[in-house]
């Protein structure tokens, strides 16, 4: 099974995202995790290292997919 990280902040755009996306994802195919950057902060550097520019963002066995545009990371620390 595929392990998937969709990060977000709590913004609309993100919140949309969420909803639509992981509504989505095939649970048999893909293990999904939400990561609300906002209230868990302490994983905004495992986003970075991941390869996550901005959020909404899905990572996907490793592969990072960046969805619209809610904020910047550097926002997100802000």
């Amino acid at each position: 099974m595929s392990k998937a990280v969709f990060y977000h902040a709590g913004c609309p755009v993100c919140v949309d995202a969420e909803k639509v996306l992981v509504t989505y994802l095939d649970s048999s195919k893909i293990d999904p995790e939400i990561v609300h950057l906002g209230t868990e902060r302490g994983r905004i550097e495992e986003a970075e290292r991941a390869g996550v520019k901005s959020v909404p963002a899905l990572i996907i066995d490793g592969s990072v997919y960046h969805i619209n545009y809610g904020a910047s990371l550097e926002e997100v620390k802000g």
